[in-house]
């Protein structure tokens, strides 16, 4: 079966059918998404993610519930994966989504606009071909969050990853969002 991206309408139905499951074995799983979902799920900056990069716990329910999900919905069998733990900070902000757009199984949660640039600049993968890179989505929350400036913009990244240095790349990607847009 071809790969299918993930738009919000069929993000939404998922992540819907999994609360519901959830909710039939009555347990509540605590779902963190990050990356693509939230910039197509929350801001609308994207169309659509090729995954869905997420946290969830209880772990090994949300594994099986995922599963189902992926066999009823045509989806591929890991469309709800843990990759993206390597890249947490020790300390998150997170804000949660309104329940009623996933049901009671489920209480998502997003990062803050804050706490996703920061992520995004410690990553700042350049863009492939077939994958956008984080570069687009660092422009995005600097203009989105009215940053003017890089100093700002290091700010953010230096509360969440006090141990790391902002790249040379980062810095200028950020610059790159400072400048008056070309019509």
């Amino acid at each position: 079966m071809p790969y299918e991206n993930f738009s919000r309408a069929r993000l939404t139905q998922a992540l819907r059918r999994l609360g519901e499951l959830a909710q039939e074995q009555k347990v509540t799983l605590e779902v963190s998404l990050y990356g693509g979902a939230v910039f197509t799920l929350v801001y609308g900056s994207r169309e659509a993610t090729k995954d869905v990069d997420a946290v969830v716990r209880p772990s090994e329910i949300a594994q099986g519930l995922a599963l189902k999900v992926a066999r009823e919905l045509g989806l591929p069998d890991d469309w709800l994966n843990d990759q993206v733990k390597q890249f947490l900070a020790e300390t998150e902000a997170k804000r949660r989504l309104n329940e009623a757009d996933f049901g009671a199984g489920l209480r998502v949660s997003v990062p803050t606009a804050a706490y996703l640039l920061a992520m995004k600049l410690r990553a700042c993968r350049s863009p492939l071909p077939g994958y956008p890179g984080d570069h687009g989505d660092i422009r995005f929350l600097v203009r989105k969050m009215g940053l003017t400036s890089v100093k700002a913009a290091a700010a953010h990244h230096d509360k969440f990853f006090p141990h790391d240095v902002l790249s040379d790349t980062a810095k200028e990607v950020v610059r790159s969002a400072l400048q008056p847009s070309q019509s």
